[in-house]
């Protein structure tokens, strides 16, 4: 079926109907459109079976290469998790299902940056956290929002895992290390975590020290996430859509809640069979939409219907940040204000919010700068509130709820 003539160095191949011409340069082979080693090309007819073999290939046609990993045993054994940081896990997921259950009247806040690109700047501000005064105890569970994994609508810098150097080197190995060296500091000072769950293998490298996990508004809707959250040891809270809808969110809820089986990893990095029992606590998140935010009490109270009308406990947390405050950070403490507003009358379906706050205000763009010239404690994805104004929300929230 193929024709074959020589031509100097070069062999060539044409298929019966004419309608393909392939090179096979014997002498040049890193030239050849095909895989092939010069020492296969002894004959004709190796020629052919191996040209053949690759004209008729199917397979991993459009991946350039892959890499063996550490597997996530290996990672937790050579990183172990100290005492004192597993007693802040242990700790923090037994206050927050508990702030869920609505058996302890304190708001969770999960406040920290859009994303960690600098590790000393997310250590000074985890301590930051841990110096807030003791009195906001009483009113507001703190969590720092410890973001390694960014959604992007088209292309960009994907996150500290999949780029921890910034510069398209694509490190992940090495990124999944500095992510759990940072969790593992973070959480020994006492400080729990929360972060977003977006590629489901990365939860079998750092599961055990994250307190709680949002699956966001662009992968609410994946089956993959849903399964991935019914076997999350933490509480899970599922962000509504990008449009504003509630449904997709509200589905996510009923499926993460029941037992699933799919494909994925086990410790050892194995391909296998999950089998999972269901998360009890997932709820939503409101994040507005398309059509704005949706945390006034108007749409709480549509969410609280919505949920009910499902058979689901009115259990609400508000991102502040998104549609919510049109991306402006400095609306961010308007909502919040707002929530204390609604609480105050009465509501208690609310049982947290989420802020998106850095050491220094605003964002900077890696593209334009390059990672040298960036500034320190400055977002490099969404833009943050300063700590200053963070600090100054959360004491005025606790001030106003002190009493209820």
């Amino acid at each position: 079926e193929i024709g074959v003539r020589l031509v100097g160095s070069e062999m060539c191949i044409r298929d019966s109907d004419d309608s393909a011409l392939f090179h096979a340069i014997i002498c040049t082979p890193q030239k050849s459109r095909f895989p092939i080693r010069c020492k296969e090309l002894t004959s004709v007819h190796g020629c052919l079976r191996i040209l053949k073999m690759e004209l008729n290939n199917t397979d991993n046609l459009n991946i350039e290469s892959q890499f063996m990993l550490v597997n996530p045993e290996q990672l937790k054994t050579s990183m172990p998790v100290s005492e004192s940081g597993a007693k802040t896990v242990s700790d923090s997921r037994r206050v927050i299902k508990n702030i869920l259950e609505k058996k302890d009247h304190r708001l969770i806040a999960i406040v920290g940056p859009c994303s960690i690109h600098d590790v000393e700047s997310a250590l000074e501000y985890a301590k930051r956290l841990k110096a807030l005064p003791e009195k906001l105890s009483d009113t507001l569970y703190i969590v720092m929002r410890v973001y390694f994994e960014k959604p992007r609508t088209t292309v960009g810098w994907k996150g500290l895992i999949n780029d921890p150097h910034l510069d398209n080197s694509f490190r992940i190995e090495e990124g999944l290390q500095i992510a759990r060296k940072l969790l593992m500091e973070i959480t020994s000072m006492g400080v729990p975590v929360a972060t977003e769950a977006l590629d489901p293998v990365a939860p079998q490298y750092l599961s055990d020290l994250i307190s709680w996990y949002a699956i966001g508004a662009r992968t609410t809707e994946s089956q993959t996430h849903r399964e991935m959250a019914s076997g999350l040891s933490s509480p899970v809270g599922f962000k509504n859509a990008t449009d504003g809808s509630l449904m997709v969110a509200v589905n996510a809820l009923k499926s993460s809640s029941h037992p699933h089986r799919f494909l994925g990893i086990n410790g050892q990095g194995q391909v296998a069979v999950i089998k999972t029992k269901g998360n009890d606590y997932s709820h939503i998140v409101l994040r507005g939409g398309d059509g704005g935010p949706n945390y006034d009490r108007q749409s709480v109270g549509k969410c609280e219907a919505v949920l009910a009308d499902a058979g689901l406990e009115p259990t609400i947390m508000v991102d502040c940040s998104h549609a919510n405050s049109g991306k402006d950070p400095t609306r961010q403490p308007l909502v919040v204000s707002d929530i204390a507003s609604q609480i105050q009358q009465g509501n208690r379906s609310v049982v947290g919010f989420m802020m998106e706050s850095h050491l220094n205000f605003g964002n900077q763009s890696l593209d334009v700068k390059g990672k040298e010239e960036l500034r320190h404690g400055v977002s490099i994805t969404d833009s943050c509130l300063d700590w200053s104004s963070t600090e100054s929300c959360l004491i005025n929230l606790a001030l106003s709820l002190i009493h209820i």
